[in-house]
């Protein structure tokens, strides 16, 4: 019955039912099912069926054709619109979709004893309004190319156009950015599809872009479907292929690497899959082009590498693949073995590369005798490629030798690959000339040795190498370490046999730590068998250190990455018992120990220690307790993590740590002690620890740092430094405030002990905490009390000054001049620290330095016009140019941390100002030069345009302008004083002018000040010295820096050391030429020589535009100079014309 009904309805009077039938849900209890329906039908109820529905389809399509929805659409918003278009519209669509539906249904009962030609018929007119349905209608064109599919995947009568149609839209549809994996899928299974085009018709040239496309889509190239059908392509048209390589080198700079792999298999597939023409074209077109760049383009290149793996890809083939190792043959025997003798060292390296992946290189089909020429001529072009100049190319030969070997070590006859081996470790190992080529024998001769078969050969031949450990150069010293692990790893000869054990540790003791960490890996078993008793790593550790102690410290220091902090734990308890029994020899004594060892492990190594120690043997007990330090230090960290192991370590220490004080009195035992206590908390050892403050009390004025620093160290370790600033205050106080130092000791209880005050000694104290950092944060994180206490002693460190400027008694003043200069410095270097910590306070310490700064701009520097000529004259001159000095250098110093503000950075250059313009003002000129770059720095890196800037960096050109003038002057008055001091300002003078080059676009002001103040020192001075000549025989024109007056030669070294400076420099010269009046040949002989010198060290092409400038400035002078003027400037005339002569027409 359902049969019936159903062919009833498919009419457009009965649409409302034909819908019900074709849109019945899935899960409905109606049975119902279209499918089935179709299968039941005769032949002639099914060509019934399928005219109606053509009918059907035709009717609703010529009521609503597909042309007006979009347009319906655009006009829903109208209001003069009948509101019934919408319900409509949507029938519409619900019909054609019902009869796409039929169609689809119809598809699998089609056979050769059924006319279908009405279906096909329906089918074509779903497949012309297909590409014509608007965007939104989306279920309905899946509908129909889905039908279209399967009316492809049947084979059916007009499958070609259908096809054409859904491969157009599935391709769109696969590259757009929310497609899928499935998206390709579909797309591969009716590639065939692309058959039906006509490649030269302009209808195909949308589906050619497309397709291209497709290699640039990462997700075609991912998909195993989308590789398949991207080599696929290749078969279309022989044309193609040109443009589908095209698109692939054009793409290959922005595929990433990991991409190359997939796209080499797609070139691969294809030149499986093509034949005939096709493959002609994509041998010679596309594989032999990429074979040309691998060996072409350069290196630095983006494309080269990934141009390599692609190749790489086809190498490895050849190895697998039938053909493969004869079509690679015959691409590369015309321009391979060309390129291997070419002049460019480059082409020849990559070459050189190409070559040795893909050995060896030949025709299967030769026979025996053929072949062995083949390869006999590539193992000679491999020797040449060892003996090739350049040393890439080596290292790639190097490279190559090592793969060959390693792979056909049993194919290769013996002697061949002896005398290879020979030639990398004999010769290549000790290249002089290119430490890559000796890094590459080490890196690549690992690779040899994964082959077994090759270790009796090269056990005989490493050994020559042992002296590699100590090259030159760090790279080759770790590749050299790294194959002596791989050495060891592979098991093919004793690492030791090859390098001697004393050689190994004498370069673990000096060298850096990517050499250290690795010969301590190497030799970690040797001296730390983590398999053997606990005695057994002790007894190690001695004879490590007999053989050489520096090397057991830098073993043990990187020994904690190669094992379990436990292991290290275990290691300095060993050590401990170790000396524990060497004590016990010595005196006869138990050690009090507060847990119960095991009695046999302790005479295990008490019995060791008889044999190999002795307490008296200084230099093994030291390097014992070095060696524990290091070990703790070493596993601090996990220590902390584990509170029991650390409290169990310190208990065990702390025990016998008193015991060792005691026997071990040497001070390079004591060292070690003193830091092995700084590990433990104070309460732990109180002995020791209150007693340290009198052993700094007990140190030698003068002494060296070495006797306080591990004490100091220790104190602040404990974080009782300010003990430490106790002793400091009371040593300084006795003789910087003596007065006050009486007041406060009024108020403590102190038991009487007379003893020396040692303020050197306490400033020595207080510059070792201000320049170590730790120690640094230890004593700024002291009692705001006790620093202003030690800070206010300080500062009386100005009063003394002043009293020794003041030129009243010595024995009145209670301190000497160098303790008193040393406090004032570290003074103001305090206040430094002391603003960057307390600045957020409301503490101003900058006030105190600008305090000082008046001091000195008041007092000392009038004392820098004393003459020489009185002793305390003198003395107070010296006193006041280290004043100033010490003043300068912390102030520097506060600029570049980023803490003077713009007004002290201004205050500070009216200083330096002042003291420059004293006679004797030049000593301070380095100094001031350091400021001014600070400065400049700071300023510029504000991004500021303000008028304080402004005025700042206006100053900086003036100040850098008296500097000039001051060392001029001092070169005029006493020549010898002049030449040190251009000496030292070299420096600090190429420093600023290279930060004002550098900052030349954030300020061009003061870049074009700086330069004009050079330029007219330099010209002021040649144009001096000229006309200094006593005779026409003295009067020559400098053209070297060398021949220039000091100051000038000076300036010209340090300009012409970088070229933007001396760009920079002719560009104000230019100016300056061409906006000032320069009225003398003198001035223009100067500038001559300038254009000279600059020459000789620089491009001439520097100086095309300048040259013909001076020249026509030059001729404006012609009549002056031969008629009117003297002779010596005719001669300066003349010299300078024929100078610029030979410049411009060389």
């Amino acid at each position: 019955m359902k049969r019936e009904e159903f062919l009833q309805v498919v009419s457009k009077e009965s649409i409302e039912d034909f819908l019900r039938f074709t849109q019945i849900p899935k899960n409905t209890l109606d049975p119902f099912d279209l499918n089935e329906l179709l299968q039941e039908l005769p032949r002639k109820q099914k060509e019934v069926l399928w005219e109606k529905l053509t009918h059907l389809l035709k009717e609703t399509l010529v009521e609503k054709p597909v042309e007006t929805w979009q347009m319906t659409g655009d006009d829903e918003n109208n209001d003069c619109m009948d509101v019934d278009i919408v319900p409509e519209m949507k029938q519409t669509v619900a019909v054609i979709q019902g009869v796409t539906a039929v169609v689809t249904a119809s598809i699998p009962v089609v056979d050769e004893t059924v006319n279908y030609k009405v279906l096909l018929e329906c089918a074509f007119i779903l497949n012309g309004i297909l590409p014509a349905l608007p965007e939104p209608e989306k279920s309905l064109q899946g509908a129909i190319q889905h039908m279209c599919e399967m009316w492809w995947e049947k084979g059916l009568e007009g499958k070609e156009q259908l096809g054409k149609t859904v491969f157009i839209m599935l391709l769109r549809k696969s590259l757009n950015k929310a497609a899928t994996g499935a998206d390709v899928v579909r797309l591969w299974n009716i590639h065939q599809t692309l058959l039906y085009f006509d490649y030269d018709s302009e209808d195909s040239n949308e589906v050619k872009d497309l397709l291209l496309e497709c290699f640039m889509s990462v997700r075609h190239i991912k998909k195993e479907e989308g590789r398949r059908f991207l080599s696929f392509l290749f078969s279309w048209n022989v044309n193609f292929i040109k443009m589908i390589h095209g698109t692939v080198k054009n793409q290959l700079q922005f595929f990433p690497r990991s991409l190359m792999e997939y796209i080499s298999e797609v070139y691969f597939r294809a030149w499986k899959k093509v034949s005939g023409e096709a493959l002609k074209i994509l041998e010679h077109n596309c594989i032999q082009d990429l074979m040309h760049h691998g060996i072409h383009l350069p290196r630095s290149s983006s494309v080269h590498s990934k141009v390599r793996e692609m190749l790489s890809y086809f190498h490895k083939q050849s190895k697998v693949r039938q053909g493969v190792e004869e079509m690679l043959y015959r691409l590369y025997q015309p321009i391979l073995w060309r390129a291997l003798r070419a002049r460019n060292s480059e082409v020849r390296s990559n070459a050189a590369f190409l070559f040795i992946d893909a050995f060896p290189i030949r025709d299967p089909s030769f026979n025996v005798e053929e072949m062995d020429n083949e390869i006999q001529k590539q193992f000679e072009e491999l020797f040449n490629l060892l003996e090739d100049p350049y040393p890439v190319v080596r290292s790639t030969g190097i490279l190559g030798v090592s793969q060959i070997t390693s792979k056909y070590w049993e194919m290769i006859p013996p002697p061949i690959v002896a005398d290879l081996l020979k030639k990398l470790i004999i010769e290549l190992a000790c290249d002089v000339t290119s430490a890559d080529v000796r890094c590459s024998v080490f890196k690549c001769l690992p690779i040899t040795l994964d082959n077994k078969l090759s270790h009796p050969l090269l056990e005989q031949l490493l050994p020559a190498l042992k002296h590699s450990l100590h090259d030159n150069s760090e790279k080759v010293r770790v590749a050299f370490v790294d194959m002596l692990l791989k050495i060891k790893a592979t098991k093919a000869a004793k690492f030791w046999k090859i390098c001697p054990m004393e050689h190994l540790l004498a370069r673990l003791e000096v060298d850096s730590r990517p050499v250290s960490r690795r010969i301590v890996n190497l030799l970690f078993n040797s001296f730390f068998p983590i398999n053997q008793p606990e005695y057994v790593w002790c007894e190690r550790c001695v004879t490590l250190i007999q053989m050489n102690s520096a090397a057991a410290r830098k073993f043990y220091q990187y020994a904690y990455e190669y094992t379990a902090p436990t292991n290290i734990a275990k290691l300095m308890l060993t050590i401990r018992r170790c000396l524990n029994a060497c004590i016990q020899k010595a005196t006869k004594e138990s050690l009090h120990d507060d847990d119960d060892e095991d009695e046999e492990t302790e005479m295990e190594s008490i019995s060791m220690c008889n044999d190999v120690l002795s307490v008296n043997d200084v230099a093994s007990m030291a390097s014992l307790l070095e060696i524990t330090v290091i070990l703790w230090r070493s596993i601090r960290k996990a220590l902390d993590h584990n509170e029991g192991a650390k409290d169990y370590a310190i208990r065990k220490f702390a025990s016998v740590l008193p015991e060792y004080l005691k026997v071990f009195k040497d001070d390079r035992c004591m060292t070690p002690l003193i830091i092995l206590a700084s590990f433990m908390p104070p309460a732990a050892i109180p002995t020791f620890s209150c007693g340290v403050i009198s052993k700094l009390r007990n140190v030698d004025s003068g002494a060296d740092e070495s006797k306080y620093s591990t004490l100091i160290d220790c104190v602040c370790h404990w974080g009782r430094v300010g003990h430490i600033m106790e002793l400091a205050c009371d040593w300084l106080s006795d003789m910087l405030t003596p007065r006050k130092s009486l007041k406060t000791s009024e108020r403590r209880v102190h038991i009487h002990v007379t003893q020396e005050s040692k303020p050197e000694l306490a400033l020595d104290y207080i510059e070792y905490l201000l320049t170590h950092p730790v120690n640094r944060g230890c004593l700024l994180s002291a009692p705001k009390k006790k620093l202003s206490q030690l800070f206010k002693i300080l500062r009386a460190a100005k009063e003394v000054l002043d009293s020794i400027l003041k030129a009243t008694d010595a024995s009145s003043v209670g301190c000497n001049q160098t303790t008193a200069l040393r406090a004032f410095s570290l003074c103001c270097r305090l206040s430094i620290h002391l603003q960057n910590k307390f600045s957020e306070d409301g503490k101003d310490y900058l006030s105190i330095l600008k305090e000082t700064g008046d001091w000195i701009e008041s007092q000392v520097v009038p004392c820098l016009l004393a003459t020489d000529q009185e002793d305390g004259i003198s003395k107070q001159s010296n006193v006041s140019q280290l004043i100033i000095q010490d003043y300068l250098t912390v102030c520097k110093d506060l600029i570049m941390v980023g803490l003077g503000n713009l007004k002290f950075q201004a205050y500070l250059l009216d200083i330096a100002l002042a003291v420059i313009q004293t006679e004797r003002g030049g000593f301070c000129t380095p100094v001031v030069l350091c400021v001014l770059k600070e400065i400049t720095e700071a300023s510029l890196t504000q991004n500021t345009e303000t008028h304080e800037v402004e005025s700042l960096l206006h100053a900086v050109q003036t100040v850098f302008q008296k500097i000039l003038e001051c060392v001029s002057c001092r070169l005029k008055k006493q020549p010898e004083e002049g030449i040190q001091l251009i000496r030292s300002i070299q420096m600090p003078l190429g420093e600023f002018i290279y930060a004002v080059q550098y900052w030349s676009s954030s300020c061009p002001a003061v870049h074009q000040g700086v330069l004009s103040t050079l330029l007219d020192a330099i010209v002021a001075e040649i144009n001096y010295a000229l006309q200094k000549a006593s005779s026409e025989r003295d009067l020559t024109i400098p053209k070297t820096v060398s021949d220039l007056p000091p100051l000038s030669s000076s300036l010209m070294t340090i300009i012409m050391k970088t070229v933007n400076v001396v760009r920079s420099f002719l560009n104000e010269l230019m100016e300056c030429i061409l906006s000032k009046e320069v009225e003398e040949i003198f001035s223009l002989t100067a500038m001559v020589c300038i254009v000279i010198i600059i020459k000789g060290k620089h491009r001439a092409s520097l100086l095309k535009d300048i040259a013909p400038v001076i020249q026509r400035k030059l001729i404006t002078y012609k009549e002056t100079a031969t008629e009117e003027s003297s002779n010596t400037e005719r001669i300066l005339y003349e010299s300078s014309l024929k100078i610029l002569d030979e410049l411009l027409n060389p």
